[in-house]
């Protein structure tokens, strides 16, 4: 389903992320995703929600001071992805909201939310040992 996740907070830091093929320092994508955000939300009320690259599609969700970045590829439905994201985030904020509370911006306290997030995820080498093994 999903390919590659980012969570990132207002100031455009990657607290999670999970990329299948790391192209880009997660560092630098988060302050691109931001300031992209951003100006969407000068440009057109309610920011930016999605925007494809050739054979990749880009979801974004907006909540509580958080972005939810997810890729995927274009021949997903478009409400499929948002759907999971929204998982996502929800399942980000029912695991994590006792610590963001008094957060003090240490992203290895999010280290685990990959596993809890399993379901969500393109596990494209499981999928491939599935097919063969």
């Amino acid at each position: 389903m999903l390919e590659d996740v980012w969570i990132l907070s207002e100031g455009g830091t990657t607290i999670f992320s999970r990329v299948y093929n790391p192209k880009v320092n997660e560092q630098l994508f988060g302050a691109l995703m931001s300031a992209i955000n951003q100006f969407a939300e000068q440009v057109a009320e309610g920011g930016i929600s999605s925007f494809e690259l050739s054979n990749k599609k880009f979801s974004i969700i907006r909540k509580d001071n958080f972005l939810f970045v997810a890729n995927a590829s274009v021949k997903q439905k478009d409400k499929r992805v948002k759907d999971e994201l929204k998982k996502i985030s929800e399942k980000f904020f029912e695991e994590y909201s006792h610590i963001l509370e008094d957060w003090d911006n240490d992203v290895s306290v999010f280290e685990d939310f990959e596993k809890k997030i399993e379901d969500s995820l393109d596990q494209t080498l499981k999928k491939f040992q599935n097919a063969f093994w």
